[in-house]
């Protein structure tokens, strides 16, 4: 007896069967998921707060000018350094606050039709000196130029320990981000669920808002105050929050 072979062509609907029950697969190019994951929102929040600062950074020093030899700048630049650190540590500005900024050696020219023609050399240093108490912010940089500074760079504000400030700011971000995640919840008609995730933006730089001032001496020993504003400065936290949704 001859044998035959019979073929069954299973129907079209049965792949699909068997990756539903397989927990997922790709149909036609998607994925199906049969335990889908839960539905999330992700809201932004951001704190700020604002501060007077406490520390005054001054930038002062000296030049030479053009000196016949290296050894003789270095020496004039010494002796002048010298009186400059002397001066403001008299005014109570403890060593400690007191760092070298920038110090520099070199040959000074003269340019001619024929090329460079050396001159000598100058030396030239700069200090950075922070002050503690604000109120003497003019009579230190009145004290370093009396003294011999004939250089300066600028004065700076700061805070002295932002931490505080930056907890607070995150706690204020931490509080924007939940209020707008209740707010965004009823609107989609949904329910809040665990928190899923957590993620800081960091701290924004400081922002000045001139909106103060504070008096100090004359510089050049002169008499009459001279206004050097403080301001406030701004610290900011951004965070974002990931929340399940019911």
């Amino acid at each position: 007896m001859e044998e035959k072979t019979l073929h069954v062509r299973p129907p079209l609907w049965l792949p699909v069967i068997i990756a539903l029950l397989l927990g997922g697969a790709f149909v036609a190019g998607k994925k199906i998921e049969v335990r889908g994951t839960p539905a999330t929102i992700t809201v932004s929040g951001e704190g700020k707060v604002s501060a007077v600062p406490d520390i005054a950074s001054l930038s002062f020093g000296m030049q030479t000018g053009r000196q016949p030899t290296a050894q003789v700048a270095m020496e004039n630049l010494s002796a002048s350094m010298n009186a400059v650190i002397e001066a403001v540590k008299k005014i109570g500005i403890e060593e400690k606050d007191i760092r070298t900024e920038y110090l520099s050696l070199s040959p000074a020219y003269d340019w001619t039709e024929k090329g460079q023609i050396p001159k000598g050399f100058e030396a030239n240093q700069s200090l950075m000196v922070k002050v503690r108490d604000l109120s003497k912010i003019g009579e230190v940089l009145s004290a370093a130029t009396a003294a011999g500074a004939n250089q300066v760079g600028g004065v700076s504000f700061t805070i002295d320990d932002p931490e505080l400030l930056q907890e607070e700011a995150r706690s204020l971000a931490i509080s924007d981000a939940k209020e707008k995640a209740v707010a965004l919840a009823a609107k989609l008609g949904v329910r809040l669920g665990k928190l899923k995730g957590f993620n800081e933006g960091g701290v924004y730089p400081p922002s000045p808002m001139y909106e103060g001032a504070m008096l100090g001496r004359g510089m050049g020993g002169g008499g009459g105050d001279v206004p050097v504003p403080t301001g406030e400065q701004e610290i900011r936290m951004s965070v974002s929050l990931m929340y399940e949704i019911r």
